[in-house]
């Protein structure tokens, strides 16, 4: 079962080295990639699960729980088993001897069989995706199956690659008076303990998928602890990562899965003194909760961020306003990584086409955001549905952040009429108003800022990042020097930085095997998927010695 990803494994290990472009699963829905039938089946699978139970066996209370309902207007039905946290807990336990024993060869060519028939399940994931976080189909497909199944791979190459750094076994032998001092030296990788990754609402697999897999890989037993909204598309990996551990002889326990209906089960499991390794991807409030409080655990966190774009000028005015449109637009801004404050200068910007004044970029924008999403039936395909009530109640409060230039407008749905779905909004507010645009406004909620010249647009990129954090950052300019500052800024705010996109390349996606997501360097996040750091606290390595 395991031999035949070698080759799966050591492309990947050259990808993370490389850092160059590789996909080990095709981000095409097309049936001359995945095979003719392969989406009818998919969606036949997803709605085999609605309104039932969930075919899951593992220890449980014996009742039935789950209350997910679709941004599309359908109540999925879906129940899951309640669990008992410490049966889980002592499950995964009893499991981890043999999966530690198994050493990193195995353990990462098991995890590649899990990830790939994970893949072969895409279209199924990807209704079940679509119908949890309300991302259109096509998105759901992509960021919910094959990029995030990248990451899955990603994650597991970094943790082999740590684990296997250095050699295994070795002979020592030191000079000495007659015969050398001869030692027989063996170290053993052992992982930290049993793993809680905690889910997000948005992203359910793609933000779950490194924390899951680099636990794994490096011999922890992993509990997935979904989203109460976005329980389905965990519930159907976890399905698959037990049967394929069970086929190959390890106990299925390594993951299970623990539901709950918003009874603080997260925090509960987060602070039992058997869980060693946290992975949560959420809100900044419970991020910072568990970082103090998870203490007898390593943590990693992705929380709100401020992510921030300065304009200074461009060499390609439509370029870089149909660039902006479409990350203000693509799944209604509901990304860690969507742009919120863009910082213009008040006096306005060169551009290939003349000069242009502040209101002529605001303007500009709006109408490109207007102009993209004009089609109504076009338009609910980039920007998804609103995931839930948080966000909406969010957007129709935000006019008061500031003077509306572009007001978010209702969209009825073609194929899903309870779908709730809004278009961005853009709010300007005044550089005097940090309480305003220092803070994150998640959702299609944009703010456009006037500032005095670029450089103090820099320093507000440098100040609010700092404060707050950002998973992304962005600048616009023609001049060498103004880009060089930019990346200046960038790194002393410790966010990664995306320059002069105009074209198929936006700041809100991420390329696994090549960019980092996060960097650990500023408040939004504690780490960087997926870097050596994010893998190398989740194992140790003990050695023993005999005289050779």
């Amino acid at each position: 079962m395991f031999e035949q990803h070698r080759e799966t494994l050591e492309k990947a290990l050259s990808a993370i080295a490389g850092r160059g472009y590789w996909s080990a699963y095709p981000e095409s829905p097309s049936p001359r990639v995945y095979g003719e039938g392969a989406a009818e089946r998919g969606k036949e699978a997803f709605e085999s699960y609605l309104g039932k139970p969930f075919p899951l066996d593992q220890p449980g209370t014996g009742s039935w729980i789950g209350a997910e309902r679709s941004p599309y207007g359908i109540d999925l039905g879906v129940t899951y088993p309640q669990p008992l946290p410490d049966d889980l807990i002592d499950a995964a336990k009893a499991a981890m001897p043999a999966w530690r024993d198994a050493g990193p060869d195995a353990r990462a060519l098991a995890c590649i069989e899990i990830v790939n028939r994970i893949n072969r399940r895409s279209f199924e994931l990807a209704c079940a995706v679509q119908h949890t976080t309300g991302q259109a189909f096509v998105m759901a497909f992509q960021a919910g199956g094959p990029h995030a199944q990248d990451r899955a791979l990603e994650a597991v190459a970094c943790g082999y690659a740590a684990m296997t750094s250095s050699a295994a076994t070795a002979r020592w032998e030191k000079p000495a008076k007659g015969d050398p001092l001869v030692m027989d030296k063996r170290f053993t990788i052992v992982p930290r303990g049993v793993a809680l990754v905690i889910g997000c609402n948005t992203f359910p697999t793609w933000n779950a998928y490194p924390g899951l897999f680099a636990s794994l890989v490096t011999g922890n037993p992993v509990i997935v602890k979904p989203h109460p909204r976005a329980v389905l598309p965990l519930a159907i990996t976890v399905q698959i990562a037990r049967e394929v551990l069970a086929e190959a002889g390890f106990d299925p326990a390594l993951v299970s899965l623990a539901v709950e209906e918003g009874r603080g089960l997260a925090k509960d499991l987060a602070t039992h003194p058997d869980i060693r390794i946290v992975d949560f991807t959420g809100s900044t409030e419970f991020g910072d909760w568990l970082e103090h409080n998870a203490t007898q655990a390593l943590v990693h966190t992705e929380k709100a961020g401020v992510n921030t774009i300065v304009v200074d000028s461009t060499g390609s005015w439509r370029g870089m306003l149909g660039n902006l449109a479409f990350s203000l637009s693509l799944y209604s801004g509901q990304m860690c990584t969507a742009p919120q404050n863009i910082l213009v200068p008040a006096g306005g910007i060169e551009t290939d086409e003349g000069h242009k004044s502040f209101d002529e970029v605001v303007a500009g924008l709006a109408a490109a955001v207007g102009k993209l999403l004009g089609d109504d039936a076009r338009a609910v395909e980039l920007t998804g549905a609103i995931v839930n009530p948080d966000v909406l109640a969010r957007l129709e409060a935000a006019p008061e952040l500031g003077e509306v230039v572009l007001e978010s407008r209702v969209i009825k749905h073609p194929a899903f009429p309870d779908a709730v779905v809004r278009t961005p909004l853009i709010v300007r507010v005044d550089a005097a108003n940090p309480e305003v645009y220092g803070q994150e406004h998640f959702g299609p909620i944009s703010l456009v800022i006037p500032t005095g010249s670029t450089e103090e647009s820099l320093d507000v990129l440098r100040r609010t990042i700092k404060a707050r954090g950002a998973l992304t950052a962005a600048v616009y300019s023609t001049s060498d020097d103004v880009l060089d500052r930019a990346e200046r800024a960038a790194v002393d705010a410790g966010v990664n930085l995306s320059c002069n996109l105009t074209g198929g390349v936006f700041v809100n996606q991420s390329a696994a095997f090549s960019d980092y997501h996060g960097t650990g360097a500023n408040p939004a996040a504690t780490a960087s998927l997926t870097d050596p750091g994010y893998v190398a606290g989740r194992f140790h390595v003990v050695q023993s010695r005999r005289p050779g």
